[in-house]
C-alpha cells in the first residue's frame, strides 16, 4: 500500500508518496519529480538543498520537464524553431515546467503505484505555441521509477517538438563516478563550439561538462564506488542523452545552488534533441521515457 501526503515548500504545492521502502517528491508546478530515495540508501534523484520553489520559476532539481523546446531555443533545428510564434524572448527549457499540472489518476495496484498527471488544456495552445498538443506524465513506482512523458497532436497540421527528462542524479562525489555506455559515440560539446568528438572509454569528470550524446544506447549506468551502487538508466523513445555538471566557477553563478552543490549531482538528460527531434502528424503520439534502477556493487 501506499501514503500520500500534501506538503508545501515555500510557494509550491508537492505531494510525498511512499511505496513500501521507496519515497518520491513531487512537484504539481511542472509535474516535476522532486526527490526519490528507498529506505536508508543514499538519494537517487538529487534533492537540491538551495533549490527555490517559487511559482512561475523552474527549479534547479530532481527532473524536470523541458518541452516543447529544449536548452537554448535559438540552438534548436529549424523545424521545432517554426512552431512558436512570438516576438518575445523565448525562455530555456520550453513552456511546461513552471506550469501547474494536474493529478489524472493514482492507482496502487500492490506491487506497484501507479500516478498519471496531465497539462490542463488551454484553448489556442501556449502562449506563443498555438498547437492543440495533450502532454502527459507518467510515474510508476516499483523496484525502480519509471518516468515517461506522451505527447499526443489533436491538432491538424504536423508538429515539431525538442525534450528532455532533465535528470539530476545523486552522486557521492562527481569527480569519483564515472558513466558507462557512451564508448564510441559522437558527442557534440558544447564547451568547445559545438564540436563533434568520438567518446573514447567511460566518461569521467574532472571539469565542466556539457555535452550531446547522439544516438546514444538504451541503456546507461552510472558507476559510483563510494556509495558501492550503479544507476541503471534504460530510455524509451530518445537517441540522445544530455550530460551535464556545472563544476565550480558556473556553480557559483547559480543563486539556488551551493558553491559546492556541483559535487553531489550529475545530469543524464533523456532526450530527443538536434537530429532526434520528434514531428508528430495529426493525430500521432510519441512517448519519452526513462527507467531508473539502483543495484549494489558486487565486492
Amino acid at each position: 500500500m501506499h501514503h500520500i501526503e500534501s506538503v508545501t515548500l515555500d510557494e509550491l504545492e508537492c505531494w510525498h508518496f511512499q511505496h513500501g521502502q521507496a519515497q518520491l517528491l513531487i512537484a504539481k508546478q511542472g509535474a516535476q519529480v522532486l526527490s526519490y530515495q528507498i529506505g536508508d540508501e543514499p538519494p537517487i534523484i538529487w534533492l537540491n538543498e538551495k533549490a527555490q520553489y517559487k511559482a512561475g520559476k523552474g527549479i534547479r532539481t530532481g527532473v524536470p520537464v523541458c518541452w516543447p523546446w529544449f536548452g537554448n531555443f535559438e540552438r534548436n533545428p529549424q523545424s521545432v524553431k517554426a512552431m512558436r510564434q512570438s516576438d518575445e524572448p523565448a525562455t530555456a527549457h520550453g513552456l511546461v515546467r513552471t506550469r501547474e499540472w494536474e493529478v489524472l489518476e493514482i492507482d496502487d495496484a500492490g506491487e506497484a503505484l501507479h500516478i498519471e498527471l496531465g497539462l490542463p488544456h488551454i484553448e489556442g495552445g501556449l502562449p506563443g505555441w498555438p498547437h492543440d498538443v495533450a502532454l502527459t506524465l507518467s510515474i510508476r513506482l516499483d523496484t525502480q521509477l519509471h518516468i515517461s512523458l506522451t505527447s499526443h497532436n489533436r491538432s491538424d497540421i504536423p508538429v515539431s517538438i525538442s525534450q528532455a527528462l532533465h535528470s539530476y542524479f545523486a552522486v557521492s562525489d562527481v569527480r569519483k563516478v564515472h558513466v558507462e555506455g557512451l564508448d564510441a559515440l559522437t558527442y557534440i560539446d558544447t564547451l568547445q563550439d559545438w564540436k563533434r568528438i568520438r567518446q573514447n572509454g567511460d566518461l569521467t569528470f574532472s571539469g565542466e561538462t556539457d555535452r550531446i550524446y547522439l544516438d546514444a544506447p538504451q541503456q546507461l549506468s552510472i558507476v559510483d564506488p563510494d556509495w558501492h551502487r550503479s544507476l541503471h538508466l534504460t530510455s524509451r523513445g530518445s537517441r540522445t542523452a544530455v550530460i551535464w555538471n556545472p563544476w565550480i566557477e558556473r556553480a557559483r553563478q547559480f543563486d539556488d545552488m551551493a558553491d559546492d552543490g556541483w559535487q553531489r549531482m550529475l545530469c543524464i538528460e533523456t532526450a530527443n534533441v538536434m537530429d532526434d527531434v520528434i514531428t508528430l502528424e495529426p493525430g500521432a503520439s510519441h512517448t519519452l521515457g526513462v527507467s531508473i534502477a539502483s543495484k549494489r556493487l558486487k565486492p
